[in-house]
């Protein structure tokens, strides 16, 4: 396999010159003369360089606009509190930042990223104590959210969301509520993430309308 002259991605439009003369690398790294490359070939790298290269320069726009919003609410937050003893936000780092006429509106918040401890484990065994002396025909509804929390999923691990709506579940078996408190105990939280969200609307009292950056939910 030949060496492969390093390129800018930013500017490589896949043809490399070797003494004087046009190549292209194919998927093995081998260099194919320019004039061996099938058309479509050509055609379709093209395409894939040209919209690849509009994708990185919207994804480095994207975060610089990511970048500069968090410190310009970073500066208005600075401003109130030295002007005004005032601050934006609720707990944990949630906030709404609203136009004066109530038609636009940006949203910060903060989503905690929660795992589970080997507390987890004794939860499950009081869980299935329970289960075990209530008849088979019992509550086969809360069968089914156990064994829904409990199941891995196919990188191995178990369903939050399902773990979560056991504890909304009101039953009174003091194995069961000592089943919940282990498994509140066993709540860690492992890291955090920010997000921005935009809406506007066309009144005051109209129902909000996102405006969408996801590029696979955009219009």
């Amino acid at each position: 396999m030949t060496d492969i002259p390093a390129t800018d991605p930013a500017t490589d439009d896949g043809v490399i010159d070797i003494a004087g003369k046009p190549y292209m690398a194919d998927a093995k790294g081998s260099l194919v003369p320019l004039e061996m490359v099938k058309p479509m070939d050509k055609l379709q790298d093209e395409l894939v360089r040209k919209v690849l290269g509009f994708a990185r320069d919207l994804s480095a726009q994207i975060g610089r606009f990511r970048g500069h919003t968090f410190e310009d609410i970073g500066s208005l937050e600075a401003l109130l509190a030295q002007e005004y003893d005032a601050t934006i936000g609720g707990r944990k780092g949630n906030k709404t930042l609203l136009s004066f006429d109530s038609r636009m509106k940006i949203e910060v918040k903060v989503s905690d990223f929660i795992d589970f401890g080997p507390e987890l484990q004794i939860a499950k065994t009081l869980i299935d104590e329970c289960l075990n002396e209530w008849s088979a025909e019992s509550r086969p509804e809360i069968r089914a959210i156990v064994t829904r929390a409990f199941n891995t999923d196919k990188a191995g691990c178990i369903n939050k969301s399902e773990i979560f709506m056991l504890l909304r579940l009101d039953i009174e078996d003091e194995r069961w509520r000592r089943a919940m408190d282990a498994i509140r105990e066993a709540m860690r939280v492992v890291g955090s993430k920010t997000y921005l969200r935009f809406y506007e609307r066309a009144s005051a009292d109209a129902a909000w309308e996102p405006v969408t950056i996801d590029l696979a939910r955009a219009s």
